[in-house]
């Protein structure tokens, strides 16, 4: 583990970083005691503060939990995808809005992710999500829902989908495309979508996962796809009008 620190840095920074790469390299194992915060202290050569600002946060990115009592202390935790999601969905967001991504390039990115899931959902999602993916569906065709509603109906479809491929590396990937990216979608293509248009685009997908046909399924997210950027320019041509 690296203890050599820059005075020109954050101290509680850099030793965090030092934990981190040695978690990420194997140095640290899952369920390892770390040193405590006295020999961490020394080690590093910093104050116990520091130290335990450094520790806290690396507990806010879930690499490590801590135990009372006489066999406690701070432990390596195993980083579980689900626990990453929140870091994903916020990290995108904040990319999408801080590098002005346009909508095309962020709808194309999307969707051809979201394409290398259907097959495999249509080959293996529970029951679970299927029932989910029909609720949702269900849920976007009631008059009273609010536009954030079906914002929200719509993001729940569509992990069901992504979910349903059983691979729990696509489904981090995709946290952020999904979460991060729909919401931007619907919030400029709300005011010209048709709820029934997506309703049955939706149901199009469903029946084609129920009945095992990925390719059935691509091609009505395809569809999905250019009604969405259709929806899109036709929305940016009245506001240049």
């Amino acid at each position: 583990m690296k203890t050599d620190l820059e005075t020109s840095r954050e101290l509680s920074v850099q030793i965090a970083e030092a934990i981190r790469d040695a978690i990420v390299s194997g140095t640290l194992i899952v369920d390892e005691r770390l040193p405590s915060e006295a020999e961490l202290s020394e080690k590093f050569n910093v104050s116990r503060p520091t130290v335990r600002e450094a520790l806290k946060r690396l507990a806010a990115q879930n690499l490590i939990r801590t135990q009372r009592g006489a066999t406690g202390g701070a432990f390596v935790n195993r980083l579980r995808f689900e626990d990453a999601y929140g870091q994903q969905i916020t990290t995108s967001t904040l990319l999408l809005s801080m590098n002005a991504v346009d909508f095309e390039t962020a709808c194309e990115a999307r969707y051809a992710l979201e394409r290398a899931c259907a097959p495999l959902s249509a080959k293996r999602r529970t029951g679970d999500h299927l029932a989910t993916m029909r609720a949702e569906i269900h849920r976007q065709g009631q008059p009273g829902l609010s536009d954030e509603g079906f914002c929200a109906s719509d993001v729940a479809f569509h992990r069901a989908l992504v979910d349903g491929a059983g691979n729990p590396v696509l489904s981090y990937q995709l946290a952020g495309a999904i979460e991060a990216i729909e919401p931007l979608m619907n919030m400029i293509t709300f005011s010209a979508r048709s709820r029934e248009q997506i309703v049955a685009l939706h149901t199009r997908i469903a029946d084609a996962i129920e009945s095992g046909d990925g390719a059935r399924a691509d091609a009505a997210l395809q569809a999905l796809a250019a009604y969405t950027v259709g929806l899109a320019r036709d929305v940016a041509a009245c506001r240049g009008g």
